[in-house]
């Protein structure tokens, strides 16, 4: 790791006072949860369907068992627990540091760990509804149906509160996420390979100079960011306060 740009992350977080983190896949690895790109992510594993397939809206409506069988095997983690990452994030809130986080990740761990202003770009797997009347189900409700879920007071198909590919992201979500990244003074963007959009081109949205990538592996937006990490989220972290 390149101590020099460690010591300028430093100082940028210990000036911060609007600090957004935008976060992918990459952020829970390190708590269990597999991302979809990597080697070993989701969608470099062997289905009879490309998991994008199986993850989109007209697979849901027309597959539902394969849809949920995949869902609950390959996307539920409910053991899972936050990492340093989601500790540390709310630590900064908590503080007064962290304005706000942005994820595309639907596990929940940022609001385990402590964070209350999260914007859950792609939804999350603790809400779930009945697409007929409406009831909501917990994930420990989802997780006790049948694997075909049902809603026991009207029969209707429950739905996990999840942008499926094919659909699009809620607008109140993406408002509270863009005006937050307009407002940060530092923005720090970990675990994601910036290949989904639109959530991608939110980055475009800040217009400030301490715009921190920190992912594994190169990004195609390295170029425009201030300070550019290929390490672990993890030991990047464990050396911030």
């Amino acid at each position: 790791m390149d101590e020099k740009k460690m010591e300028i992350l430093k100082t940028w977080i210990r000036e911060g006072k609007r600090i957004v983190f935008f976060g992918g896949a990459g952020v829970s690895t390190e708590s269990g949860i597999p991302d979809f790109r990597s080697a070993d992510g989701l969608y470099n594993q062997k289905y009879k369907y490309p998991p994008e397939t199986i993850i989109s809206n007209t697979f849901y409506r027309r597959n539902p068992e394969v849809f949920f069988q995949f869902y609950r095997e390959k996307m539920l983690v409910p053991d899972a627990k936050p990492n340093i990452v989601h500790l540390k994030l709310a630590q900064w809130e908590k503080e007064g540091r962290l304005l706000a986080v942005v994820t595309q990740n639907i596990d929940g761990l940022h609001q385990a760990a402590g964070s209350k202003r999260v914007y859950e770009l792609h939804g999350s797997v603790h809400r779930n509804y009945c697409q007929k009347c409406k009831r909501m189900f917990t994930l420990s409700e989802f997780m006790a149906l049948d694997t075909v879920p049902v809603c026991p007071d009207c029969g209707g198909r429950i739905k996990p509160d999840v942008v499926l590919y094919e659909e699009g992201l809620d607008p109140e979500v993406t408002y509270g996420a863009v005006q937050a990244i307009r407002a940060a003074d530092v923005l720090i963007v970990a675990g994601t390979s910036l290949s989904v959009y639109p959530a991608a081109a939110y980055l475009d949205e800040y217009s400030g100079n301490r715009l921190v990538l920190i992912n594994k592996t190169a990004t195609p937006r390295d170029h425009i960011a201030d300070l550019v990490f290929h390490d672990k989220l993890g030991e990047v972290f464990s050396q911030l306060s």
